[in-house]
């Protein structure tokens, strides 16, 4: 490889390092907030089966799947049932789309503490 071609590709690599932002770690804090004022809680749970799947199960069954963020959001916001037993999820209309993407954000990134 030239000098020429290794420069520019270098060039290439930090420029694409700097300049493309990488994936903000999810606001454990607020993401907490907003699963306590919703009561979210009520049937779910951080690493245990309350009523629904633990946050951390959830993460690992869509572990790797681009459209979970979607599928998410349709399921909390829609309600739904026969994904994780019998007993269906209720809807959930007033969650602002703000807090419900932080939420999911939160869960998939493994419902970390902080």
């Amino acid at each position: 490889m030239t000098g020429r071609v290794w420069v520019r590709r270098s060039c290439c690599v930090l420029f694409a390092a700097f300049v493309i932002p990488a994936h903000a770690a999810p606001d454990a804090a607020a993401a907490l907030s907003i699963v306590q004022k919703n009561n979210c809680l009520s049937c779910h749970a951080v690493d245990s089966q309350v009523v629904g799947p633990a946050y951390r199960e959830i993460a690992k069954k869509y572990h790797g799947d681009a459209t979970a963020p979607d599928k998410l959001f349709a399921k909390v916001r829609n309600g739904g049932a026969f994904v994780w037993g019998e007993v269906p999820m209720p809807a959930n209309p007033g969650i602002s789309d703000a807090d419900l993407r932080t939420v999911i954000a939160w869960i998939l990134a493994g419902a970390p503490d902080h």
